[in-house]
């Protein structure tokens, strides 16, 4: 196989695993939504990446043994902190703030996690552009808009303050991942992200109170755990796991500014939210800051890369 013939394909399996988390983690707000109607919201979520986790690790086993299983204390340990970080922090919290907010503006606020990761990189030294800065201030614009009065919606501020700090947790998650130990094999990382993640939710619902009860659960509820599972989990989950060790961050973060529209059309169309003007502007801010930080990254990263190329041909 030439180079050539492997880069095409490495871009397309990028784009592919991109378009995958488009769509599916757009969706997974509304699943959301509808699972936490009947179902605690953080033991929801414990079944969900439990059972994932599970699945995954089995169809493993059964397909490759115990190969991707052989892994340092460390690179296992790195995975579950990832997956603490991402899921019982972050994806926990999107299901308590969707008990105070829409489906659509949960999605909206989670797109503030670029922002985040700049402010992360500012924290470690690592000086971005001034585009990217620009694209900072103005997504956080849209942020705080979006905070005043709850975007427009009855009791959303306490919503608003959880998914906040959830999505700080998935930036640390997403930022660290990259830059610490972790299982040789993706597959196996992301078993072990949810499992970890998936107790983590168990520990803290049970601490807080949270109890299941199996006959208040509706058929609608449990249809929705079965499409988080196995489309958003194993499927959605999995691809962006290998996204964040195959391509750029930048790239990778480009999810953020997509996942809200189809959330948002999805929360309109299925559950009947309400979309006020305010969400709609201030959404629209964020997005617009949010697709500065992407495409100026992406330059920037463009001409760093090209910049060895032009120092051989010199020489």
């Amino acid at each position: 196989m030439s180079a050539n013939t492997a880069d095409s394909r490495r871009t397309l399996m990028i784009w592919g695993a991109l378009a995958i988390v488009y769509v599916v983690w757009g969706s997974t707000y509304l699943g959301i939504r509808i699972a936490i109607e009947t179902m605690p919201p953080l033991f929801h979520g414990a079944m969900r990446f439990v059972s994932a986790a599970l699945l995954l690790a089995a169809f493993l086993l059964v397909t490759k043994r115990l190969a991707p299983f052989r892994m340092t204390l460390k690179q296992l340990g790195g995975a579950a902190l990832v997956g603490l970080l991402l899921l019982t922090g972050g994806n926990g919290m999107v299901a308590v703030a969707e008990q105070h907010i829409s489906s659509g503006l949960a999605a909206l606020l989670v797109a503030s996690v670029p922002l985040w990761l700049v402010v992360l990189r500012l924290v470690f030294r690592d000086r971005p552009a001034m585009l990217t800065l620009v694209g900072v201030l103005v997504g956080f614009g849209g942020v705080a808009a979006l905070s005043l009065n709850g975007g427009g919606e009855s009791a959303g501020t306490t919503g608003i303050v959880i998914i906040l700090l959830g999505s700080v947790s998935w930036s640390i998650g997403s930022f660290l991942s990259s830059r610490i130990p972790m299982p040789p094999n993706v597959w196996t990382a992301s078993a072990i992200e949810m499992l970890a993640g998936g107790a983590g939710l168990a520990i803290v619902g049970a601490s807080i109170g949270e109890r299941l009860d199996v006959a208040a659960v509706s058929g609608r509820s449990w249809a929705a755990l079965a499409y988080l599972v196995l489309v958003g989990s194993l499927v959605g989950f999995t691809a962006y796991t290998w996204l964040l060790g195959n391509a750029p961050i930048s790239l990778v973060s480009t999810y953020a500014y997509v996942n809200p529209i189809v959330a948002v059309i999805l929360g309109v169309l299925v559950v009947n939210e309400h979309v006020t003007v305010q969400i709609v502007l201030g959404g629209l801010v964020i997005l617009v800051g949010v697709a500065l930080v992407v495409s100026t990254e992406r330059r920037a990263r463009a001409r760093a890369a090209l910049e060895p190329e032009k120092v051989a041909s010199s020489a």
